[in-house]
């Protein structure tokens, strides 16, 4: 089910408004498929793929929770049309996991894998963004059930598709794929200032080579 809250106003009145989006006040639920269950014990955050020392590296839910907390103001922009400006999320810092799991040095994007085999692609520039952030909370309360507990990704400058909830890991990758909704039509780099919104609007160069 989706609440959708109510719209204001679009980007006219708000020129920190990406092209074709609009104001919205409160915070919608969407996503595809249900809910997942939260089962701490069962829980893992995981780095794997094209890794600096080859390996697979690991944290419990209570080893990821004790890493470096960080807070950002960023804005959230849904394919949808909705953005929501000015948001504070709290969590850990993509770069933490950077740090203490590093990529090889031939590492160009990033696969963001989530419950139920859901993924999306990232470059790898735009995984390690300053404002990147695996979220825990927003504006100091835990994160709900419904909107990625216990932990989503916060990508601000792209589409929030391409920050997915419930994530599980990250695989580092040498060549891009398409994730799961980039394999469904839409666009694989997801800027919402140029509106790439589906992949029909991608130029060459903007997604794997075939």
């Amino acid at each position: 089910m989706e609440s959708m809250g109510q719209p204001e106003s679009r980007e006219a009145e708000h020129p920190q408004l990406p092209p074709g989006q609009r104001l919205q006040r409160g915070w919608p639920v969407t996503h595809y498929g249900p809910v997942p269950k939260f089962r701490p014990e069962r829980w893992e955050f995981r780095a794997f793929g094209a890794t600096a020392d080859g390996g697979k590296h690991c944290w419990t839910h209570e080893e990821f929770s004790a890493l470096p907390h960080t807070t950002v103001v960023a804005d959230m922009h849904c394919v949808t049309k909705f953005s929501m400006l000015g948001a504070e999320w709290g969590g850990v810092s993509t770069r933490t996991i950077l740090d203490l799991a590093p990529p090889a040095p031939d590492v160009t994007h990033v696969m963001v894998w989530a419950e139920y085999g859901f993924s999306s692609n990232l470059k790898l520039a735009d995984f390690a963004d300053a404002k990147s952030l695996f979220a825990t909370h927003r504006s100091g309360e835990l994160l709900t059930a419904e909107h990625g507990f216990p932990v989503r990704l916060i990508v601000p400058h792209l589409y929030a598709w391409k920050g997915p909830k419930w994530v599980r890991g990250i695989e580092y990758m040498t060549a891009d794929r398409r994730g799961f909704w980039e394999e469904r039509g839409y666009h694989n780099l997801g800027d919402p200032w140029r509106e790439q919104r589906y992949s029909y609007q991608e130029e060459p160069g903007d997604g794997p080579e075939l």
